[in-house]
């Protein structure tokens, strides 16, 4: 059973990592949590320079390369055309190129289903963390829709971790919460429930979730606990 407490524990090993080896070992970690075949994270830095890590056979990544598959993989292409994580299943697979890419991709051990998070850094940095696995679509979906956002925020953590081995890169700043993110995390800090929440703010809960998400993506949180823990070690909130 993958719990919160369980995932904690692997991200803080993951922002204490300071070599590559690192950022591999946490990820193997995590696809063993979660139960599935595989689990990548790729990136480009500034420079133009590829670094990743991940379970795929290092026979595939091999092969992709002297394939330079990269050209017709419908994940890299339609990943690059989103902002918002994507399944598989809604990528363009039509050609011919694409579906005989897949066929090998699938001899070399990789999965049936797949979801992919790209993330965008500064200077053009671009990266994908991506969720593989061989499975029925009721399992996928079943799978995905339960841990989707926190696949999505695991992704963000790498690439935290991941722009930190790029060279002469200038440090960025932290992301501040908004007042009303301010407002809304202090109150939740010092015991008030979503409902008082929004009626002291006078703000519809709708309105509410749509600013604690925000705040719990900048902070980098698992649920909406960690976010407090987090804004309050941080400075940002004050109980």
């Amino acid at each position: 059973m993958v719990t919160h407490s369980k995932v904690e524990a692997i991200l803080e090993e993951l922002e204490q990592a300071d070599t590559l080896d690192g950022l591999q070992s946490a990820i193997v970690m995590l696809r063993d949590l979660y139960h599935v075949d595989h689990m990548i994270y790729h990136w480009v830095d500034s420079a133009g320079d590829h670094y990743g890590c991940g379970t795929y056979p290092i026979e595939w990544a091999q092969h992709y390369t002297e394939q330079n598959y990269q050209r017709v993989d419908p994940v890299v292409i339609g990943c690059y055309q989103r902002f918002h994580p994507v399944d598989w299943k809604r990528l363009d697979w039509s050609s011919k190129a694409a579906r005989a890419f897949l066929v090998d991709a699938m001899n070399f051990g990789v999965g049936n289903q797949g979801f992919s998070v790209p993330i965008r850094g500064p200077n053009g940095q671009f990266a994908l963390f991506t969720v593989n696995h061989t499975c029925s679509d009721e399992e996928w979906s079943a799978l995905t829709n339960e841990h989707r956002r926190d696949l999505i925020l695991i992704g963000h953590y790498f690439n935290q971790k991941a722009l930190e081995f790029e060279t002469d890169r200038a440090p960025e700043q932290a992301q501040s919460l908004s007042p009303r993110e301010v407002d809304a995390m202090t109150l939740l800090a010092i015991g008030y429930s979503r409902a008082q929440v929004a009626n002291t703010l006078s703000i519809s809960e709708h309105t509410l979730r749509v600013y604690i998400e925000s705040a719990r993506f900048k902070l980098g949180a698992l649920n909406t606990t960690h976010a407090v823990a987090r804004a309050i070690s941080r400075g940002l909130i004050v109980v």
